[in-house]
């Protein structure tokens, strides 16, 4: 059962939500949604989960749950695993990130919540040396 795993704390891995740039020029509606790994040691078996939700001129919207499923990830490397529209911005977009370390679980909840998605909440993003929105 669920409650007798044992998920340990994880650290040292991202999401960051940076503007989508084709043949040199930012597509202004889109951004790409990258999962991080800024351990060294690589990380294996991801299971990405993601769904968008939140209110939006008072009607609920839920998106449908995309779910996939990733190898191996090394250490200090990043992949794109999905793309956000401009619509998608206005709701919060949640991504579950569960991960083999080592032979142990690892299992985390990211949440980009309502319009963070946003230049305002630009960060520096290590290893895509961009600026972007990121959660650890």
């Amino acid at each position: 059962m669920l409650k007798d795993i044992d998920f340990k704390k994880v650290t040292d891995l991202a999401l960051a939500v940076v503007p989508d740039i084709e043949d040199g020029v930012v597509a202004p509606d889109q951004w790409k949604v990258y999962l991080l790994n800024l351990r060294k040691e690589p990380i294996t078996s991801i299971m990405v989960s993601s769904q968008g939700y939140g209110t939006v001129d008072d009607k609920e919207v839920k998106t449908s749950v995309l779910r996939q499923l990733i190898d191996f990830l090394g250490g200090e490397e990043f992949i794109a695993i999905e793309i956000i529209t401009e619509e998608l911005t206005l709701i919060s977009n949640q991504f579950w990130v569960s991960f083999y370390l080592d032979g142990e679980l690892f299992d985390k909840k990211y949440v980009f919540v309502r319009e963070s998605i946003n230049e305002e909440f630009y960060t520096h993003i290590p290893l895509l040396e961009k600026k972007g929105v990121m959660i650890r």
